[in-house]
C-alpha cells in the first residue's frame, strides 16, 4: 500500500507509532510478568490430540488460516514471558496443523492499562470501516451482537427429538442462545 493511501486512514495518521515496518527483537517490558510454575521433578502431561473427521479437519485448517491471516506481528510470542520460562511454552500438533499456535484474543481485541505498553500491527492484515464483524461464533455489527447464521444451521435442520436425553442437550445448546431468541 503506498503512502497516501496510510495517510488517507485517521487511525493510522493517529498513531503511526503502531504500524512500523520493521519489528525486531522481543515484546517491551510490561508492569505483568507472565512466568510458568512447575512442580519441581513433575513429568509433562503428555495428551494424545483428539481425532477430527476429515470434514472437521477441514473445517478447522480453514479457521486456523483465517485466523493466521488476521494475527497481529509474530504471531505466537505475543506477550514477553521470562526468559528462563520460554522453553516452557512449547507444544505439540499434530503434523498436518502447520504447528503454529492460536492466541485468540490477538485477532480482534487489545487489552492495554497504558498507551505506553504499545500494539504493534502490520498494517496490510488490518482491516478497517467494516460493517460487520465475525468474531467466536457471532456477528458484531452496528445492531448489536447477533448469532451467526453458519453457526446455527444444523440446528435448523434437525429432526425431531425423540428422547429425553437428545432433548437435554437440546435445550442446553438453546440455553446459550437464549439471549438471541
Amino acid at each position: 500500500m503506498n503512502e497516501s493511501k496510510l495517510k488517507d486512514i485517521p487511525v493510522v495518521r493517529e498513531f503511526p507509532d503502531v504500524f512500523l515496518e520493521d519489528l525486531s527483537g522481543l515484546p517491551p517490558s510490561r508492569k505483568v510478568e507472565f512466568r510458568i510454575d512447575l512442580i519441581h521433578g513433575a513429568m509433562p502431561v503428555a495428551k494424545s490430540p483428539y481425532r477430527l473427521a476429515p470434514t472437521e479437519m477441514q473445517e478447522l485448517a480453514n479457521q486456523l488460516k483465517e485466523i493466521q491471516d488476521k494475527d497481529l506481528r509474530s504471531g505466537y510470542h505475543q506477550l514477553r514471558v521470562r526468559e528462563e520460562d520460554i522453553p516452557k511454552t512449547a507444544f505439540r500438533t499434530r503434523p498436518y496443523l502447520d504447528k503454529f499456535m492460536i492466541v485468540f484474543i490477538d485477532d480482534i481485541l487489545i487489552y492495554s492499562k497504558s498507551k505506553e505498553e504499545q500494539l504493534f500491527g502490520k498494517f496490510l492484515k488490518c482491516e478497517f470501516w467494516l460493517q460487520e464483524v465475525h468474531f467466536l461464533g457471532h456477528v458484531v455489527n452496528s445492531e448489536g451482537i447477533h448469532v451467526d447464521p453458519n453457526k446455527i444451521e444444523a440446528v435448523k435442520t434437525w429432526k425431531p427429538l425423540k428422547t429425553p436425553t437428545k432433548i437435554r442437550l437440546f435445550l442446553g445448546l438453546a440455553g446459550y442462545y437464549r439471549r438471541f431468541i
